[in-house]
C-alpha cells in the first residue's frame, strides 16, 4: 500500500523530471535587451554572447556578456500563478552556467505556473555591472507586469552560487543608485518581492567570515528561501545570511542538507538537487 509520504515524494520526483525533460524549448525564447543604448559602466562594444569551449559536466558556459538580456520562459499551462522570477545563473562572476542554472531551472519554474526570466548579466569579472543588470532586469519585469493582463502579482529573484550572491545583493541594495536612469522603467523600484538563494557564495566575506559588508539588511528586506549543503565549500554563506536575516526580523527559511556539494542545479542523481526543488515549491506556494 502506498503511503501519503511516498505519494508526495513520487509527485515531487515527477515534477522535477518534467522540468529536466523539457530543457530545450521548441523555439527560441523571446529576449529583452536590458540596455537600449550604451551599456552603463562598460566601454566594450555590444556583441553576441561568447560561448566557452569548456563543456565539462555537460554544462554550457557563457564566457562573455557585453549586451545583457532577459530570456523569457512562459508556463505552457494556462494555470499560471501571476508570479515571475528573474533567474541568475552562477559561475563565479567569470562565466554563466546558463543551461544548468538557467534554462533547466526555468523549466522547473514553468511546471509551477511561474514565468522565468533568465538573466544574462555581464561577465567576466564585473560584479558591479552585474548588479546594475540585476536591478534593471527587476524593473523591466515589473514594468511588463503593468502592461499585461491580468498582470504580474509578484516579481522575485533567484540565483545559484555567484548568482545567489547577485540575488542577495539585489535584494539588499535595491535603494542604491548604481546607474543613471535610462527611461521611465527606471522610476520603478528594483526591490524584489522575494528571493531564493540556492547554494549561494560570497555572502560571508566580512570580518571573521561574517556577513559581506555591502549587504544591507533591515526589516524591509524581502523574505528569502536559502538552501545549501554542509559539504559545500561555500556553505557558510547560507548560515551567515540566514542568521543576519533572522536578526533583522526578515522571514527566512533555511535548509542545510548533509551532502550534495556545489553546482548541481536541478539535475537528477544528486541528493541536494533532488531535495531543494520540492522544498522551494512548498515555500513558493505560500506566496500565492
Amino acid at each position: 500500500m502506498t503511503t501519503f509520504g511516498n505519494r508526495s515524494k513520487l509527485f515531487s520526483l515527477i515534477i522535477i523530471l518534467m522540468a529536466t525533460t523539457f530543457l530545450a524549448p521548441a523555439q527560441s525564447p523571446a529576449k529583452i535587451h536590458l540596455w537600449p543604448g550604451t551599456v552603463p559602466g562598460d566601454t566594450r562594444p555590444k556583441a553576441a554572447d561568447v560561448i566557452s569551449d569548456d563543456h565539462g559536466g555537460n554544462v554550457t558556459r557563457i564566457a562573455s556578456v557585453t549586451d545583457p538580456v532577459l530570456e523569457i520562459f512562459e508556463p505552457k499551462s494556462r494555470n499560471t500563478t501571476g508570479i515571475s522570477v528573474v533567474v541568475c545563473p552562477g559561475g563565479g562572476y567569470s562565466i554563466l552556467a546558463v543551461d544548468l542554472e538557467g534554462y533547466e531551472v526555468a523549466g522547473w519554474l514553468n511546471t509551477l505556473g511561474i514565468t522565468a526570466y533568465v538573466l544574462h548579466y555581464r561577465v567576466p569579472d564585473n560584479p558591479a555591472s552585474a548588479l546594475m543588470d540585476a536591478q534593471r532586469a527587476i524593473r523591466i519585469v515589473k514594468n511588463l507586469g503593468t502592461q499585461s493582463k491580468p498582470g504580474i502579482k509578484q516579481v522575485g529573484i533567484m540565483g545559484f552560487s555567484a548568482g545567489g550572491s547577485l540575488s542577495a545583493r539585489a535584494s539588499t541594495r535595491y535603494a542604491d543608485k548604481t546607474y543613471e536612469p535610462v527611461d521611465a522603467t527606471d522610476q520603478l523600484s528594483s526591490k524584489p518581492d522575494f528571493a531564493l538563494l540556492i547554494y549561494p557564495a560570497y555572502l560571508d566575506q566580512g570580518p571573521n567570515k561574517s556577513l559581506t559588508q555591502e549587504l544591507k539588511l533591515d526589516s524591509k528586506s524581502p523574505p528569502m528561501f536559502v538552501f545549501q549543503t554542509a559539504d559545500d565549500p561555500w556553505g557558510n554563506s547560507s548560515l551567515v545570511m540566514a542568521g543576519a536575516l533572522r536578526d533583522a526580523k526578515v522571514p527566512v527559511e533555511l535548509h542545510l542538507l548533509a551532502t550534495g556539494g556545489h553546482g548541481y542545479g536541478v539535475r537528477q542523481g544528486n541528493p541536494a538537487a533532488e531535495t531543494w526543488p520540492e522544498l522551494a515549491a512548498k515555500w513558493l506556494e505560500k506566496l500565492k
